[in-house]
């Protein structure tokens, strides 16, 4: 038992800190001006797949890693996963560098929704009364955000479809790919398209890495290291954690950048936006409620294991 509780103990400073640093990410790509949503991105992928590769000299993970290589339905999938993870980081640097910090918090809140609904159009899963109401109210409240603004919340949907389908695509490749393998192989599949962006980035209007000043410059340099860390720490959290604690974290870190942009960059805040975000936190407040009602019944329900 003590040993259980130090692991839970571990898995949870790991899940606080994997989502933290999520959380903290809109001020960090804030540090790389005055490079541009598409450069970030392009070194983002470039120097996560050198401290991908490092990590797998260091650990000597190449077994793993071949293993994958060989597997051709996992190696596609894969690709089509550095495809979604492509877009879902062009959007959000993008919004974080000019000014939409909120909208992109507004993604990561309603994506356990959009989950959800990608589980019913996809994967035929049937849903309860209490995911319906989620789902519903989740509806107005994206109506709501879109007639306050004058148009839907393109990039709050972008974020949340791009990392759901993500996440879709890497429940399919299976369990069996280790993360480290997984972001190397996502990681080559774009650096073909990142090398590409940088070539016309450069001939252009030019790159801010390496003459904006050594600080934006470093900045760049360590989105490697930013993409890769956070990731590992998630890794070792969900193996130490049950579902449902890993399923609360994730709220972390949408509350964090929420915060940053509305207390730390002062982004505007409407009656009818804050309509919108109640709504869209009163359909969290249901879906979480629905989860515990369910998985508490399903407790009760289970038969008693005989000593």
């Amino acid at each position: 038992m003590p040993d259980e509780t130090s692991s839970r103990r571990a898995g949870l400073a790991y899940g606080i800190g994997a989502y933290a640093l999520w959380g903290a990410m809109p001020v960090y790509f804030l540090q790389m001006r005055p490079a541009g949503p598409f450069e970030i991105v392009g070194w983002r992928i470039l120097f996560s797949l050198v401290f991908c590769a490092l990590l797998i000299v260091a650990t000597r993970s190449w077994q793993r890693l071949r293993a994958v290589l060989h597997d051709r339905r996992a190696a596609l999938l894969f690709g089509l996963a550095g495809a979604l993870v492509y877009i879902n980081w062009t959007i959000y640097v993008g919004a974080t560098t000019t000014g939409h910090v909120v909208e992109a918090a507004l993604g990561y809140f309603i994506n356990p929704i959009v989950t959800v609904l990608l589980g019913v159009v996809v994967l035929r899963e049937r849903l309860r009364p209490g995911q319906w109401a989620a789902v519903a109210v989740s509806a107005i409240a994206v109506v709501v955000l879109g007639v306050e603004g004058g148009t839907p919340p393109l990039i709050s949907l972008g974020l949340a479809f791009s990392f759901g389908l993500y996440g879709l695509v890497k429940k399919r490749a299976g369990a069996r790919v280790d993360p480290l393998s997984g972001l190397t192989l996502e990681t080559v599949w774009l650096a073909p398209v990142a090398v590409v962006q940088l070539l016309v980035l450069g001939l252009g209007s030019g790159l801010a890495f390496g003459t904006a000043g050594w600080y934006p410059s470093l900045m760049l340099a360590s989105a490697g290291v930013g993409t890769a860390v956070p990731l590992l720490l998630f890794a070792s959290s969900t193996r130490r954690l049950p579902l449902s604690v890993a399923g609360f974290l994730q709220y972390l870190a949408p509350i964090l950048q929420f915060a940053t942009g509305v207390f730390l960059l002062h982004e505007p805040m409407s009656p009818g936006r804050w309509a919108g975000f109640a709504l869209v936190w009163t359909a969290l407040v249901l879906l979480v409620g629905e989860t515990l009602l369910h998985g508490g019944l399903r407790r009760r329900a289970a038969p008693v294991p005989i000593a």
